[in-house]
């Protein structure tokens, strides 16, 4: 994250708490929490420069909880730097037919041929 991204994003976190261990800073944990979403890989997976993945993930729920993260959303907004045009979600969803709930609907196979 650059110095720029964070003298905008620092004031609008919580205060640093004063957590019994080795403290980590909102700086390091965000980082951590941007790149678990990049690159869509699980919480246990984060490389250790983000510090302990149970310290990145905590301080992600709390932040969900407590608004933190509506804040950080709203004040892109004011600045214009989210492109809502260009956010898409590229998510697939696969499944085989064997996948369904038992006793949903069930399509009949036709011996007919294909029309066309």
């Amino acid at each position: 994250m650059s110095d720029a991204a964070w003298a905008v994003l620092e004031p609008l976190l919580p205060p640093a708490g004063r957590a019994r261990g080795r403290w980590r800073d909102h700086r390091q944990v965000l980082e951590g929490i941007v790149f678990k979403f990049r690159t869509g890989v699980p919480w246990r997976d984060l490389p250790e420069r983000f510090g302990p993945w149970q310290t990145v993930h905590g301080r992600f729920a709390r932040w969900a909880a407590n608004g933190t993260f509506d804040r950080l959303l709203a004040a892109a907004q004011g600045r214009a730097e989210v492109d809502w045009l260009v956010a898409l979600d590229s998510t697939i969803v696969r499944a085989r037919q064997h996948t369904a709930a038992k006793g949903g609907s069930r399509s009949e196979v036709s011996d007919a041929p294909a029309a066309g």
